[in-house]
């Protein structure tokens, strides 16, 4: 599956090298593989906004860890905007929460590259087969993301990202969910580290929409994302409960909760 594909993308990723250089690592893996086509950048950044994409997922489906013990962070993103004289460049308003330190930020999502399938997936028994789909691509490019320093415990995300969308036939850009219910089926893929403000502090810190990338033995899920026992104390005890019964009220006011507000 694509989503697969991209997801083990970033799993072959050295983690050390960050910013221009793991971008390039990605570009240069997704230019080897058979089925994209080439950079058709300049004429999609000028063409359409993207802002969308990026803030389609629901908050409570969206997974992350910080840290080597694979701490949950959630992310939120409150606005995100085309910037109209840089075409490649996003803006970014949202907030994090680690336990119970919910930190604000502001930053920008820079777009490195676009490249097209070259054949369209219509999902399962060709479902999407009559909706008029032009094409499905991929982006690639680089966060950052500043924590307002005056907040406890803050400090800067970077690192890279990659997202899925498909074109209908009149252009309109779509989150490309037309695999979602396939095994291991993940969008917008945030991988990267957060760095506290004295730059003592470094850590990796991961997310994305459904699986988080490069996420070690945290998750042991086939076809979902499924935290490991030995993490579930690292704030995702209440993923777990929710999975074993949908009718658990407190998981599931935990995994609903508009903290951001």
């Amino acid at each position: 599956m694509k989503k697969l594909l991209l997801t083990s993308v970033f799993g072959l990723c050295c983690f050390l090298a960050f910013g221009q250089t793991l971008t390039q690592n990605i570009n240069n893996r997704l230019l080897q593989k058979n089925d994209l086509t080439g950079r058709v950048l300049s004429l999609s950044l000028n063409d359409f906004d993207f802002s969308r994409l990026f803030m389609h997922t629901d908050n409570s489906v969206i997974y992350g860890f910080i840290g080597d013990n694979y701490q949950r962070i959630r992310i939120k993103f409150i606005t995100v905007t085309k910037n109209q004289s840089s075409p490649d460049v996003y803006m970014v308003h949202g907030k994090s929460m680690v336990k119970n330190n919910i930190c604000e930020f502001k930053g920008s999502i820079t777009i490195s590259n676009i490249k097209k399938y070259k054949t369209i997936s219509y999902g399962v028994d060709d479902s999407y087969k009559n909706k008029g789909i032009k094409g499905q691509y991929v982006i690639l490019g680089n966060y950052n993301f500043s924590e307002y320093e005056t907040q406890a415990h803050s400090g800067i995300f970077k690192g890279v990202f990659q997202s899925n969308l498909y074109l209908d036939k009149n252009n309109k850009v779509h989150y490309d969910d037309i695999d979602d219910i396939s095994d291991g089926y993940a969008n917008n893929q945030y991988l990267g580290q957060w760095i506290s403000y004295k730059g003592n502090i470094i850590k990796r810190c991961n997310w994305g929409d459904f699986r988080i990338p490069n996420s070690g033995d945290l998750d042991i899920g086939a076809g979902e994302f499924s935290p490991a026992d030995k993490y579930l104390k690292f704030g995702w005890q209440s993923v777990r409960d929710l999975m074993a019964s949908q009718h658990n009220k407190n998981a599931q006011k935990i995994e609903d909760a508009r903290w951001w507000e």
